[in-house]
Protein backbone atom coordinates (compact mmCIF):
# COMPACT_ATOMS: atom_id res chain seq x y z
CA UNK A 1 0.00 0.00 0.00
CA UNK A 2 0.60 3.61 -0.76
CA UNK A 3 -0.43 6.88 0.02
CA UNK A 4 -0.47 9.50 -2.21
CA UNK A 5 -1.48 13.28 -2.37
CA UNK A 6 -3.84 13.66 -5.15
CA UNK A 7 -5.51 16.61 -5.00
CA UNK A 8 -4.85 19.75 -2.69
CA UNK A 9 -8.41 22.98 -2.40
CA UNK A 10 -6.39 25.79 -0.59
CA UNK A 11 -4.50 24.53 2.58
CA UNK A 12 -6.73 20.87 2.26
CA UNK A 13 -4.75 17.99 1.29
CA UNK A 14 -6.55 14.97 0.04
CA UNK A 15 -5.22 11.51 -0.20
CA UNK A 16 -5.61 8.55 -2.04
CA UNK A 17 -4.66 5.17 -0.62
CA UNK A 18 -3.10 2.81 -3.42
CA UNK A 19 -3.64 -1.42 -3.26
CA UNK A 20 -1.40 -2.94 -5.29
CA UNK A 21 -1.53 -6.52 -6.18
CA UNK A 22 1.50 -8.40 -6.31
CA UNK A 23 2.72 -9.10 -9.65
CA UNK A 24 4.14 -6.56 -12.07
CA UNK A 25 0.85 -5.47 -14.11
CA UNK A 26 -0.88 -3.64 -15.73
CA UNK A 27 -3.69 -4.32 -13.43
CA UNK A 28 -7.50 -3.14 -13.89
CA UNK A 29 -8.19 -0.28 -11.25
CA UNK A 30 -11.05 0.26 -9.03
CA UNK A 31 -12.10 4.17 -7.26
CA UNK A 32 -12.83 3.11 -3.85
CA UNK A 33 -15.84 5.67 -2.40
CA UNK A 34 -16.48 5.92 1.54
CA UNK A 35 -19.80 5.92 3.15
CA UNK A 36 -21.30 8.08 6.03
CA UNK A 37 -24.30 9.25 4.89
CA UNK A 38 -22.25 12.59 2.77
CA UNK A 39 -20.77 13.78 5.95
CA UNK A 40 -18.71 11.02 7.75
CA UNK A 41 -15.70 8.39 7.15
CA UNK A 42 -12.74 8.78 5.07
CA UNK A 43 -10.69 6.57 2.75
CA UNK A 44 -9.78 4.38 6.11
CA UNK A 45 -13.31 2.72 6.07
CA UNK A 46 -12.42 1.04 2.82
CA UNK A 47 -9.39 -1.18 3.78
CA UNK A 48 -11.40 -4.47 4.00
CA UNK A 49 -12.65 -4.16 0.47
CA UNK A 50 -9.27 -2.78 -0.83
CA UNK A 51 -7.64 -5.31 0.61
CA UNK A 52 -10.04 -8.18 -1.04
CA UNK A 53 -9.95 -6.10 -4.28
CA UNK A 54 -6.18 -6.39 -4.67
CA UNK A 55 -5.76 -9.56 -3.24
CA UNK A 56 -8.10 -10.81 -6.73
CA UNK A 57 -5.78 -8.84 -8.63
CA UNK A 58 -7.33 -5.32 -8.76
CA UNK A 59 -5.22 -2.26 -8.15
CA UNK A 60 -7.36 0.08 -5.81
CA UNK A 61 -7.29 3.49 -5.21
CA UNK A 62 -9.13 4.72 -1.95
CA UNK A 63 -9.79 8.32 -1.71
CA UNK A 64 -10.66 10.93 0.72
CA UNK A 65 -12.32 13.70 -0.77
CA UNK A 66 -15.15 16.71 0.09
CA UNK A 67 -18.28 16.24 1.86
CA UNK A 68 -20.60 17.43 4.73
CA UNK A 69 -20.37 20.85 4.79
CA UNK A 70 -18.80 21.27 1.55
CA UNK A 71 -22.24 20.14 -0.06
CA UNK A 72 -23.42 19.34 -3.55
CA UNK A 73 -21.32 18.71 -5.96
CA UNK A 74 -18.07 18.98 -4.42
CA UNK A 75 -17.76 15.40 -3.70
CA UNK A 76 -18.97 14.69 -7.61
CA UNK A 77 -16.31 16.69 -8.55
CA UNK A 78 -13.17 15.77 -6.47
CA UNK A 79 -14.73 11.94 -7.39
CA UNK A 80 -14.29 12.37 -11.25
CA UNK A 81 -11.02 14.26 -10.60
CA UNK A 82 -9.58 11.09 -8.93
CA UNK A 83 -10.76 8.86 -12.08
CA UNK A 84 -8.76 11.35 -14.41
CA UNK A 85 -6.09 11.48 -11.86
CA UNK A 86 -5.05 7.39 -11.70
CA UNK A 87 -6.14 7.21 -15.93
CA UNK A 88 -3.24 10.18 -16.29
CA UNK A 89 -0.88 7.96 -13.90
CA UNK A 90 -2.31 4.80 -14.65
CA UNK A 91 1.20 3.88 -16.60
CA UNK A 92 3.54 4.56 -12.85
CA UNK A 93 1.20 3.24 -11.18
CA UNK A 94 0.82 -0.13 -13.34
CA UNK A 95 -3.09 -0.09 -13.65
CA UNK A 96 -4.46 -0.11 -17.03
CA UNK A 97 -6.43 3.01 -18.24
CA UNK A 98 -8.62 1.36 -20.28
CA UNK A 99 -10.05 -0.76 -17.54
CA UNK A 100 -10.96 1.44 -14.24
CA UNK A 101 -13.79 0.84 -12.47
CA UNK A 102 -15.55 2.78 -9.52
CA UNK A 103 -17.08 1.00 -6.49
CA UNK A 104 -18.26 2.52 -2.54
CA UNK A 105 -20.55 1.98 -0.04
CA UNK A 106 -24.00 3.54 1.46
CA UNK A 107 -23.83 7.35 -0.16
CA UNK A 108 -20.44 6.10 -1.62
CA UNK A 109 -22.35 3.55 -3.87
CA UNK A 110 -24.47 6.65 -4.69
CA UNK A 111 -21.74 8.40 -5.49
CA UNK A 112 -19.79 5.88 -7.60
CA UNK A 113 -23.21 5.24 -9.39
CA UNK A 114 -23.76 9.14 -10.25
CA UNK A 115 -20.42 9.69 -10.59
CA UNK A 116 -20.43 7.20 -13.29
CA UNK A 117 -23.88 8.17 -15.01
CA UNK A 118 -22.27 11.85 -15.47
CA UNK A 119 -18.36 11.71 -16.07
CA UNK A 120 -18.83 14.62 -18.76
CA UNK A 121 -20.88 16.84 -16.23
CA UNK A 122 -19.31 20.43 -16.70
CA UNK A 123 -20.16 21.12 -12.64
CA UNK A 124 -18.70 17.29 -12.33
CA UNK A 125 -15.23 17.66 -14.25
CA UNK A 126 -15.05 21.32 -13.24
CA UNK A 127 -11.16 20.62 -11.77
CA UNK A 128 -8.33 20.82 -14.33
CA UNK A 129 -6.32 17.90 -15.24
CA UNK A 130 -3.34 18.61 -17.76
CA UNK A 131 -3.88 15.21 -19.25
CA UNK A 132 -6.23 14.72 -21.89
CA UNK A 133 -8.75 11.85 -20.03
CA UNK A 134 -12.12 11.54 -19.45
CA UNK A 135 -13.86 10.53 -16.37
CA UNK A 136 -16.00 7.66 -17.81
CA UNK A 137 -15.86 4.27 -16.43
CA UNK A 138 -15.87 0.45 -17.06
CA UNK A 139 -18.00 -0.75 -14.37
CA UNK A 140 -19.64 0.39 -11.47
CA UNK A 141 -20.42 -1.82 -7.56
CA UNK A 142 -22.38 -0.90 -5.16
CA UNK A 143 -22.56 -1.83 -1.66
CA UNK A 144 -26.27 -0.65 0.04
CA UNK A 145 -26.09 2.36 -2.01
CA UNK A 146 -28.46 5.24 -1.20
CA UNK A 147 -29.65 5.24 -4.35
CA UNK A 148 -32.41 7.86 -3.48
CA UNK A 149 -31.18 10.83 -1.34
CA UNK A 150 -34.79 12.40 -1.43
CA UNK A 151 -36.36 9.39 -0.99
CA UNK A 152 -34.42 8.67 2.16
CA UNK A 153 -34.53 11.79 3.60
CA UNK A 154 -38.24 11.83 3.53
CA UNK A 155 -38.43 8.65 5.07
CA UNK A 156 -36.42 9.24 7.96
CA UNK A 157 -38.43 12.46 8.54
CA UNK A 158 -41.93 10.67 8.50
CA UNK A 159 -39.86 7.89 10.76
CA UNK A 160 -38.78 10.61 13.36
CA UNK A 161 -42.21 12.17 13.40
CA UNK A 162 -43.92 9.12 14.61
CA UNK A 163 -44.50 8.51 18.15
CA UNK A 164 -41.84 6.22 18.76
CA UNK A 165 -38.68 7.24 16.22
CA UNK A 166 -36.40 3.95 15.11
CA UNK A 167 -33.29 4.10 16.46
CA UNK A 168 -32.16 4.06 12.41
CA UNK A 169 -32.99 7.68 12.22
CA UNK A 170 -30.41 9.40 14.01
CA UNK A 171 -29.04 12.45 12.51
CA UNK A 172 -29.97 11.21 9.20
CA UNK A 173 -32.16 13.91 8.04
CA UNK A 174 -29.41 16.82 9.78
CA UNK A 175 -26.79 15.10 7.87
CA UNK A 176 -28.53 15.59 4.37
CA UNK A 177 -29.68 18.90 5.29
CA UNK A 178 -25.93 19.67 5.91
CA UNK A 179 -24.67 18.19 2.68
CA UNK A 180 -27.59 17.93 -0.09
CA UNK A 181 -29.07 22.01 1.53
CA UNK A 182 -32.42 20.97 -0.41
CA UNK A 183 -34.68 18.67 -1.84
CA UNK A 184 -34.21 19.99 -4.77
CA UNK A 185 -30.26 19.12 -5.13
CA UNK A 186 -31.51 15.84 -3.70
CA UNK A 187 -33.79 14.82 -7.03
CA UNK A 188 -31.09 16.38 -9.22
CA UNK A 189 -28.35 14.47 -7.58
CA UNK A 190 -30.14 11.46 -7.83
CA UNK A 191 -29.04 7.83 -10.13
CA UNK A 192 -32.56 6.96 -9.97
CA UNK A 193 -34.63 9.79 -10.51
CA UNK A 194 -32.30 10.95 -13.61
CA UNK A 195 -32.63 7.32 -15.43
CA UNK A 196 -37.01 8.23 -15.16
CA UNK A 197 -36.33 12.05 -15.92
CA UNK A 198 -34.82 9.87 -19.48
CA UNK A 199 -31.82 12.38 -18.66
CA UNK A 200 -28.81 10.95 -21.10
CA UNK A 201 -26.43 9.28 -18.93
CA UNK A 202 -23.75 6.41 -19.49
CA UNK A 203 -24.73 3.32 -18.31
CA UNK A 204 -22.14 1.13 -17.37
CA UNK A 205 -22.35 -2.45 -15.97
CA UNK A 206 -23.13 -2.13 -12.98
CA UNK A 207 -23.64 -4.33 -9.30
CA UNK A 208 -25.68 -3.51 -6.79
CA UNK A 209 -25.38 -5.55 -3.41
CA UNK A 210 -28.10 -5.12 -0.87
Amino acid sequence: TEDREYLVHGERRFMMRLFRPDGVGPFPAVIEVHGGAWCNGDLNDCQVYAEAFAKSGLLVAAIDFRHAGDGYPSSLADINFSIRWLKAHARELGARADRVGIAGQSSGGHLAMLAAMRPDDPRYAAIPLAAPVDASVAAVAMLWPVINPLSRYRHALRARASESPPAWVGNIPDRHNLYWKTEENMAEGNPMLALERAELAKTPPALWLQ
